[in-house]
């Protein structure tokens, strides 16, 4: 196998992570069993059950979410895959965003796929996609 095409196999696996979760369908089966995930203000899931729950207390926090895969910018080295990209959709209590039209919605991914699996996954985004802690960053709420 050349390196681009581990390349591409390894930006199929990313890429399959982001549209089967935008689906709402199964990708677990993209973790190896041992992975390691961290999202900001998460505690670090080491294991696929504990990714699972992971997953699992962040999906709760969503009605919707769309990566937008077609403009996402890809870094490729070795094992790894950087994903710098936007997303919009709606939280569970219906704010919506886009990364576009706020400050939410900005991504950066980087992951270790070694044998077709996710062993590695850091999850780089500000978590408050409704620019909603503004007692913490007043700027939010200041007028120009």
């Amino acid at each position: 196998m050349t390196d681009t095409t581990a390349n591409e196999d390894r930006k199929a696996v990313a890429e399959a992570y982001f549209k089967r979760m935008d689906a709402g369908r199964e990708f677990a089966d993209l973790f190896a069993e041992d992975a390691y995930v961290c999202f900001p203000k998460h505690a670090p899931a080491r294991g696929i059950e504990e990714v699972r729950r992971l997953f699992g207390d962040i999906f709760v926090l969503f009605q919707s979410v769309v990566h937008e895969v077609a403009y996402f910018n890809y870094v490729t080295q070795g094992d790894y895959v950087v994903v710098e990209g936007t997303t919009h959709g709606v939280l569970a209590d219906g704010t919506a965003w886009r990364a576009t039209e706020g400050l939410g919605g900005r991504f950066c991914n980087v992951f270790e796929i070694r044998g077709g699996k996710i062993q590695r996954l850091h999850i780089y985004l500000d978590p408050d996609y409704g620019d909603a802690d503004t007692a913490r960053y007043p700027w939010l709420t200041a007028t120009s």
